[in-house]
């Protein structure tokens, strides 16, 4: 199959993702965020170079000192970063399971089973059960029980996503499926994209109702004082997270989840349908 993608747009992509990277790690240090959100906005710069920085500066970064909690309160900025932090979390071990597939050549059906449950496991696991237990009462299996829901259904349509861009590139991209080529790292930027645009509706859902967090934001006890809004939650310590106001989220009812774990695990059956690689 002919190469659509040139070496010369590589270089491009990845000069870019470099200097982003480097703008997001210097910049976010002084970001009145929690460092999970932070260690998010640099993963996601890493695969979504210039894209990730915007979404950065655009959503999280403090225009003017002590208005971070105003300025993030923003409902589409709450879902951005909700949205990254799925797309951070659940992306890293979609494509760590990517390479791996690739590398020891797995099948097409082993291929989608490690990518989910690598995707799935790390995102659920770490970046939400374990990352904000303190939103939990400090309580990791309680942390386990009540994210699992929205990052089921965030998971589901970010592979989607993933899955389809990821499989239709491949071909197009010199050395698109060899994990030791830069075209592989380029295909696995453009899907996480892909994927993040997917899944920005449904935890635009779960932001409504109160089922994911949005951007928290961290402060010295010392500092808090200056700040122009308030937390929804009390501090705890010196670097307690707080939430920006938002309207009283009202919980969806069982009907309601159920409608919408069929919605995500239909549009995941489609993204398999769909996929040039599992079809």
């Amino acid at each position: 199959m002919n190469v659509y993608i040139d070496q010369d747009a590589l270089v491009l992509w990845f000069s870019l993702a470099f200097l982003s990277v480097a703008f997001v790690v210097f910049d976010i240090r002084k970001t009145p965020a929690a460092p999970v959100l932070k260690w998010a906005f640099v993963i996601l710069t890493v695969f979504a170079g210039p894209l990730g920085a915007f979404f950065y500066v655009l959503g999280c970064r403090e225009p003017l000192a002590g208005t971070h909690e105003a300025y993030v309160a923003a409902r589409w900025r709450q879902v951005l970063g909700s949205t990254m932090h799925c797309a951070a979390g659940d992306g890293l071990g979609i494509i760590a399971g990517a390479a791996m597939a690739a590398g020891w050549q797995f099948s097409a059906g082993v291929d989608f089973i490690v990518e989910y449950l690598l995707g799935f496991g790390f995102g659920w696991g770490f970046f939400q059960a374990f990352a904000m237990r303190d939103m939990a009462g400090g309580s990791y299996a309680r942390s386990l029980r009540i994210t699992f829901l929205p990052e089921f259904l965030s998971m589901n349509v970010l592979m989607a996503g993933m899955l389809v861009s990821m499989h239709w590139l491949m071909p197009r991209v010199n050395a698109g499926a060899d994990p030791a080529a830069p075209g592989f790292w380029f295909v696995m930027s453009m899907a996480l994209i892909v994927g993040f645009c997917l899944a920005y509706p449904v935890n635009w859902w779960l932001v409504a109702k109160g089922m994911k967090h949005g951007m928290l934001t961290v402060r010295p006890t010392d500092d808090r004082r200056h700040a122009l809004g308030h937390g929804a939650g009390k501090a705890q310590g010196p670097a307690a997270p707080q939430e920006a106001p938002h309207p009283a989220a009202t919980s969806p009812s069982s009907g309601a989840k159920i409608g919408m774990a069929a919605l995500t695990l239909a549009v995941l059956a489609a993204g398999i349908v769909l996929s040039p690689h599992l079809a």
